[in-house]
C-alpha cells in the first residue's frame, strides 16, 4: 500500500499544528483508522492480522496509561495519608509531653 502526505512537511502550518504524542488519545487514534481504511485500495486491503495488532497495541497503551494515573492518584493519597499520621503522632507526644509536665 501505498501513503502519499496530504500535508506539505515544509509549510508553516505543519510546524505550527505539531501535537505531541503524549496528547493524543483514543478518538485520534480511532479517526486515524477511520482515515486509513477509507484511503485503502480495495483490490490490496490492510491484512486483518495488523490491523488487530494495532488495535491491540492501543488498548494495552492506553490501560497502562490509565494505570498509571491510578497509582498516581493511590500515590498522592498515601502521601496524605502519611502526613496525617505523622500529625496526629505529634499531637499525641505533645499531649503526653503536656500530662507529663502537669503530674510532675
Amino acid at each position: 500500500m501505498t501513503v502519499t502526505s496530504v500535508i506539505n512537511p515544509s509549510s508553516s502550518t505543519a510546524s505550527t499544528n505539531k501535537t505531541s504524542l503524549s496528547s493524543l488519545n483514543q478518538g485520534d487514534f480511532l479517526k486515524l483508522m477511520t482515515t486509513q481504511m477509507q484511503q485503502q485500495d480495495p483490490f490490496d486491503p490492510v491484512d486483518q492480522k495488523e490491523m488487530l495488532a494495532q488495535m491491540a497495541q492501543f488498548s494495552s497503551l492506553a490501560g497502562t496509561t490509565e494505570m498509571g494515573e491510578t497509582l498516581k492518584t493511590i500515590s498522592g493519597q498515601l502521601d496524605t495519608l502519611a502526613e496525617a499520621q505523622k500529625s496526629t503522632a505529634d499531637a499525641v507526644a505533645a499531649l503526653a509531653a503536656s500530662q507529663t509536665d502537669k503530674t510532675a
